[in-house]
């Protein structure tokens, strides 16, 4: 994932969504989680090591989605926590919970708990 501040999406994943780093340099970390959630490689926008048409594009549109369990106790952590929640906690007509919170980047997270 792009970005332009690798240091704050890497902190916000690491503060709110239990990944750890596993490698970084300057512009890279490379981050995961122990429950073999998917791992999260951010690059800072105009990096070198991407392709050339690759190094301006931003995660734009992208939503990481973690389904869970318990969904209103993530909320309520999330928000005592001071991640900003972007779209509340609500059931969609088909049964699924869910809310997003949007780390520094802009980059969306969305939980999400199945009836």
């Amino acid at each position: 994932m792009t970005v332009d501040d690798v240091a704050a999406s890497r902190d916000f994943l690491l503060t709110h969504f239990g990944y750890t780093q596993v490698t970084a340099a300057d512009g890279f970390a490379s981050l995961t989680r122990d429950d073999a959630a998917v791992d999260i490689v951010l690059l800072e926008r105009g990096i070198e090591v991407l392709p050339p048409e690759q190094r301006d594009q931003r995660a734009s549109g992208l939503i990481l989605a973690f389904t869970v369990t318990g969904i209103a106790d993530h909320e309520e952590r999330l928000r005592a926590a001071g991640a900003p929640i972007t779209m509340p906690l609500h059931e969609e007509p088909w049964g699924e919970r869910l809310f997003q919170v949007t780390d520094p980047n802009g980059v969306v997270l969305q939980l999400v708990e199945w009836a």
